[in-house]
């Protein structure tokens, strides 16, 4: 199990997962952060980009901000390295 934190942006005009705020991985949505809506396509979005089901993924923290935390399940050494090109490391 692998833990990141991830910086959503809602409202983007397209989605990706790409770059760094700080030093957590940003995940620009296009849904807006009404209901839950900008968290769901996120965590979606990042399954993705990761190769892994959205099942394998749950928030541990930040449902109503920006910045969360979330848990990833799958082989460690593979989803560090993804997450390291993702951030551009």
């Amino acid at each position: 199990m692998t833990r990141i934190s991830i910086r959503v942006g809602p409202g983007a005009s397209r989605t990706k997962v790409g770059g760094v705020h700080g030093d957590a991985l940003v995940v620009k949505v296009t849904a807006r952060a009404v209901e839950g809506q900008a968290t769901e396509a996120a965590l979606a979005a990042l399954a993705t980009a990761l190769g892994v089901r959205r099942r394998e993924i749950r928030l541990v923290s930040g449902q109503t901000g920006r910045d969360k935390v979330v848990e990833i399940d799958g082989d460690v050494a593979y989803i560090t390295l993804r997450i390291d090109e993702l951030k551009g490391s």
